[in-house]
């Protein structure tokens, strides 16, 4: 029956999406607004850059976790938990923005987070038909980008118009309304919330590294592209490369359950690699607006393909019944990949200027999914199920 039905009419998958819009949404809220906080209270740069970090700390740490928890609790038991701790934790910061708290809510916060990314894309693995897989994937990828395109600059315009403390009710309210649809998720089988087998780590290593390599040059775009260009339009450029990026995603899921998932890999990585090349000589005052535009689109669009081919080709070699597994790797490679690709770029552009920053990303994106695949294991066979 689920095989022969549409995308929006499989039980369970719009209730899966908006859970992950809702978290992102609220997360993408209070990103830049509470560092901004700490500094309008007194609170050291240091402060204000760590939690971000500590948010991500936990946010990985908990994704290390998440398929022995989804084994244990299951699926929509996780993602309830996940909106408890992302949501209310957030009305904590109208308390008190001194070190020891806004750390420890940021603590909370990047535990809850884990557990819905992680949840969330799991969930889609074990509902959506093999037929859709590539599209479901791609439609949780726009849910996701979406919340983050509204929420980004809307916290910041708030806080310019009112004050940090709607902000962060609206955060609060807004990861809380998670809990809404993630109620209304369907129990799985027991076959689907059992493991068939556990997968050992190394098999997910190059789904993991190839999002993780792209990841790496889009942390050291959006942490680094404002300063490296000053004279043209950044904000416009980073708003098509996410544009982009939900092309690239959905495409890339449509063209997979055609042809079958990771054909379109090599094309994705490919086009990242390609766009960093007039982003370093952007950066070097050797292009314009048209190069920029240009590079954005095309980075944008590889970067979407490479997100859902990575994907689907974890969950193809998790195998059924793993996809919390697959999704969790998934996870950890992107979160890892932005964070590093933030710090080690950053490095090298201080050291070497923006230009070589630039092009050690456009080296990094095919080479480390290459070693990955040469240095792996090679692909088991799906387990039946």
């Amino acid at each position: 029956m689920a095989d022969r039905a549409g995308l929006f009419t499989v039980r369970g998958l719009i209730p899966a999406w908006s859970t992950s819009a809702a978290a992102f949404g609220g997360f993408s809220l209070l990103l830049p607004v509470v560092p901004w906080a700490i500094a309008e209270a007194g609170g050291s740069d240091t402060l204000a850059g760590s939690v971000t970090a500590v948010f991500m700390l936990t946010t990985v740490l908990t994704q290390l976790a998440m398929p022995r928890l989804l084994r244990s609790f299951g699926h929509r038991a996780t993602l309830v938990a996940g909106c408890l701790f992302l949501g209310p934790p957030s009305l904590l910061f109208l308390v008190s923005m001194a070190p020891a708290s806004v750390l420890g809510i940021s603590a909370l916060r990047g535990i809850g987070f884990g557990m819905i990314t992680v949840a969330a894309a799991a969930l889609v693995g074990e509902l959506a038909p093999p037929r859709l897989l590539g599209r479901a994937t791609g439609m949780l990828g726009i849910a996701i980008a979406a919340s983050q395109t509204v929420g980004l600059p809307a916290g910041l315009a708030i806080v310019d118009r009112l004050s940090t403390t709607p902000v962060f009710v609206l955060g609060a309210v807004i990861s809380s309304a998670g809990l809404l649809a993630a109620v209304r998720l369907p129990r799985l089988a027991a076959r689907q919330e059992k493991a068939v087998r556990r997968v050992p780590p190394l098999v997910l290593l190059f789904p993991m590294v190839a999002v993780g390599a792209g990841a790496i040059a889009y942390g050291g775009l959006t942490s680094l592209l404002r300063i490296a260009v000053e004279d043209l339009p950044v904000a416009a450029a980073l708003a098509v490369l996410s544009a982009s990026t939900l092309v690239g995603r959905y495409g890339a899921g449509a063209v997979a359950d055609r042809i079958g998932a990771g054909r379109m890999l090599p094309v994705g990585l490919a086009l990242a690699a390609l766009a960093m090349v007039p982003f370093a000589l952007v950066a070097d005052d050797r292009g314009g607006t048209v190069a920029l535009v240009g590079a954005a689109v095309c980075f944008g669009v590889g970067f979407g393909i490479v997100q859902n081919e990575a994907l689907l080709v974890a969950f193809r070699r998790a195998g059924a019944g793993n996809t919390g597994s697959a999704s969790a790797a998934w996870n950890i490679g992107f979160d890892a990949g932005t964070g590093a690709g933030s710090f080690a770029l950053g490095a090298v552009a201080a050291a070497a200027g923006y230009p070589a920053a630039f092009t050690v990303a456009a080296v990094l994106v095919p080479i480390l999914p290459l070693l990955a695949r040469l240095t792996g294991p090679s692909e088991r066979p799906r387990p039946t199920p």
